[in-house]
């Protein structure tokens, strides 16, 4: 295991509690977005300096955050009264929101975005027996292209796009359910074009390659599915199971898969050791995890949950934001 030191860090100065909700993994440094109902971007190299933009969102409670582009510094935002934003984050305060989507009024619990397909997606709770994905062009008039009912039957609590193809999408929900779709196609009766029955709500669930997909459901049971042809009947390859009892941890924050292909990093949490550690899933034979090589991030957040992380490889600095308002940069000791 490699430990990595906390070389930086802010904390929102409010007396509150707050939350720091999730990271945005832009090129120029993390995003934020934090349960004061800010959008928050960091010079990378210097947190303890606060934000380099700071600004309030209108969504009730924002609950989900994707960037559009995160060479552009452009995201997506959306919450608690159905409504979806867009910001340009290069813009000043006043001309940073460039789109708002208020076509729905239904809560937006995940997002997911496709620059390549000028593609805005957001998945619905469950409200009067109905849970729904919303598509909208961002080039056409703010109304949506595609409003699917009938994909999942409870929260619709994960969004993502296909790395390479930007006309399929994944769904996960609390119905146990990840869906694979084709959003090229209207007809819902034919929308599904892959199913996998995880039999448990829906936490994270992603790419991890063109044909490969995790799935982890809240109660922190892992496995991984492929949509290729040869795997149609949609059962798992590798089943971990509780990853509780696997990695003796408490909770996983989220998975990431490596932009380089070369598998995905598992972030998994302890509360009462205060402990964080991200443990590569990686690919040979079949996939395994590398328990030798893991980081621990020594500290953490203290006993408070990790939300979420994300690493840039290059600059060999990790990000993480907690349940204690902070933000923290890590890296390894020199």
């Amino acid at each position: 295991m490699y430990p990595l030191t906390c070389v930086d860090g802010y904390k929102i100065p409010v007396r509150e509690e707050v939350f720091v909700l999730d990271i945005i993994p832009f090129t120029s440094g993390p995003g934020t977005i934090s349960s004061d109902q800010k959008l928050s971007l960091f010079n990378p190299m210097n947190l303890r300096a606060g934000p380099l933009v700071n600004l309030p969102t209108q969504h009730g409670n924002i609950t989900c955050a994707k960037a559009f582009d995160v060479g552009n510094n452009i995201v997506c935002t959306a919450g608690e009264n159905g409504t979806v934003s867009m910001w340009d984050l290069r813009n000043n305060a006043p001309q940073a929101e460039v789109v708002k989507l208020t076509d729905n009024q239904v809560p937006i619990l995940s997002l997911a975005c496709s620059s390549a397909g000028f593609s805005v997606v957001a998945g619905t709770e469950l409200q009067d027996h109905e849970a729904s994905i919303l598509v909208w062009d961002v080039r056409s008039t703010p109304t949506q292209k595609l409003h699917y009912k009938e994909v999942h039957s409870d929260d619709v609590t994960e969004l993502n796009f296909h790395p390479s193809d930007h006309n399929i999408l994944l769904s996960g929900s609390t119905d146990g359910l990840v869906n694979i779709c084709d959003t090229r196609i209207t007809d819902e009766d034919e929308v599904i074009i892959q199913t996998f029955n995880h039999d448990a709500s829906i936490h994270h669930a992603a790419f991890l390659n063109d044909t490969e997909v995790f799935a982890i459901s809240h109660d922190e049971k892992l496995a991984l599915y492929d949509v290729a042809e040869n795997h149609e009947n949609g059962a798992a390859t590798t089943n971990f199971g509780d990853m509780r009892q696997i990695l003796g941890c408490q909770y996983v924050a989220n998975i990431l898969a490596k932009s380089n292909g070369a598998g995905a990093v598992i972030g998994a949490g302890t509360h009462d050791r205060e402990s964080f550690e991200m443990v590569h899933l990686t690919k040979g034979q079949g996939w395994n995890l590398d328990r030798e090589n893991s980081v621990s991030l020594s500290g953490a957040h203290s006993s408070e949950l990790v939300r979420s992380f994300c690493f840039y490889d290059e600059a060999q600095m990790v990000f993480s934001a907690g349940e204690d308002g902070y933000i923290k940069a890590w890296k390894p000791n020199a």
